[in-house]
């Protein structure tokens, strides 16, 4: 039976992706779970599993192309039992978002959670004409026929109207002759180059200057942080933490640590704890906004960012407030090596509530991070550094040298307020310094 196969969505933030490399031809037998595609997003990198057992029939997005998440983009024949239509190919002519029939259903699982399962509600309609692939003889026959009419998707149709570029000028290099994301960045780039060549003040001679074209990951990177900055109003706080007493916890456990559950012992697992746990008594901080209410999340996942090759990744620690430190360490060391090894999966990016920022690691001391779209919230752990303090003892003041670590806060103003910022702050910082030597941390 041969059927259809969709993008899989991978976070409610997720809505579109780049096809990086096929890794099956068509003609190609597959056997179910089989790495078929590689595809990236804003997130991760990572492979998409066939859903069946079977031979690979026909490829429908092209490597570089930027799809929405559930578009058709390979058909797919299998011998096994499975509720399906007749096969219809994705027109050309229409976006990838209307290319729904007999296709996975919308929420089935596809890969080695669940199967696949097909919708039989509607039958196939003729294919579509020569003449109107390439856009001619469209029966409403008005210049103002709609982009979705005239084939251009949504995304396509959004960056031709950020950059002015006239669409039906453009010869599209995509499936059937379809104008694709790359057609429409290509006539900007023709633009500015155009424009730049005609002007004779102000020219910077190309011969000093790189120019670097960004990758796939990168372009989406920068799309989201767009996204973040310019839908979310952020608000940030910031204290400083005594952490001497976590320094010496570590100090005198790593070792032991290390022998007995074979991963490193760092200070991100002990905050991890700590701020998942502080997070059950905080709930605005593990949220989001969704059309004008505030939706707080029952399970409390904490994605933690990490520097990858490629930009910035944030796996996902799931179910953090309910693991213990050596768990949560256990988790780390999976994740972040899966991060940094291009080998993430689907789950590794999907469910993040709160986001945790380590940027001490790189040295830093003060910052204000972006949150993580659509999330409330994230926090930064700055770099532990040996300071002079002042401490009040028995009424008298003396200066002494601690191990000081600064904590911002990153926040959306629509949801959480000063007071509450400040709040989750010094819960966190009080269970940070009440950490110590006597401490049970297990």
């Amino acid at each position: 039976m041969a059927f259809n196969i969709e993008l899989p969505h991978v976070g409610e933030s997720i809505t579109e992706a780049v096809i990086g490399k096929w890794l099956k031809a068509p003609g190609d037998t597959i056997e179910k779970y089989d790495p078929l595609v590689e595809v990236v997003t804003d997130k991760v990198a990572m492979d998409v599993p066939s859903p069946a057992t079977g031979t690979l029939t026909k490829i429908f997005a092209e490597e570089g192309e930027t799809v929405l998440m559930g578009a058709v983009i390979a058909e797919m024949d299998s011998a096994e039992e499975i509720v399906a239509a007749p096969v219809i190919a994705p027109d050309p002519a229409s976006s990838p978002s209307a290319s729904r029939i007999g296709t996975l259903v919308q929420g089935a699982n596809v890969g080695p959670t669940g199967g696949a399962f097909l919708d039989t509600s509607l039958s196939a309609p003729e294919p579509p004409s020569p003449a109107a692939e390439s856009g001619d003889g469209i029966s409403s026959g008005s210049s103002n026929s709609s982009n979705r009419e005239k084939g251009f998707s949504p995304v396509v149709t959004r960056l031709a109207a950020e950059h002015d570029v006239d669409l039906n000028s453009l010869i599209g290099t995509g499936l059937g002759g379809r104008v694709s994301k790359k057609d429409v960045l290509a006539a900007v780039e023709h633009i500015r180059g155009s424009a730049s060549t005609t002007s004779s003040q102000g020219a910077v001679s190309e011969s000093e200057d790189e120019i670097i074209e960004p990758t796939p990951i990168r372009r989406m990177i920068a799309g989201h942080m767009v996204k973040a900055v310019s839908e979310i109003p952020h608000a940030w706080s910031a204290i400083e933490v005594d952490v001497t007493g976590m320094v010496e916890w570590r100090s005198a456990n790593k070792d032991r640590f290390e022998s007995e559950n074979g991963v490193r012992l760092t200070y991100l697992p002990i905050t991890l704890y700590v701020v998942a746990g502080v997070l059950r008594a905080n709930p605005r901080l593990n949220s989001s906004w969704l059309d004008g209410k505030i939706v707080l999340k029952k399970s409390i996942n904490v994605g933690v960012a990490v520097a990858a090759g490629d930009g910035l990744i944030v796996p996902v620690v799931h179910n953090t407030a309910d693991g213990t430190v050596t768990e949560l360490a256990g988790k780390l060391d999976g994740i972040i090596n899966r991060a940094r090894s291009g080998k993430m999966t689907i789950k590794d990016v999907r469910g993040g509530t709160f986001t945790l920022n380590n940027t001490g690691a790189l040295g830093s001391v003060w910052g204000g991070a972006i949150i993580n779209h659509p999330q409330a919230a994230i926090l930064t752990t700055e770099a532990i550094v040996k300071r002079p303090i002042v401490v009040s003892s028995n009424g008298n003041d003396e200066i002494v040298v601690r191990s000081m670590m600064n904590l911002c806060l990153s926040f959306d103003h629509r949801i959480i307020d000063g007071a509450e910022a400040s709040e989750f702050l010094q819960a966190v910082k009080s269970e940070i310094e009440a950490i110590s030597l006597e401490s049970d941390l297990k």
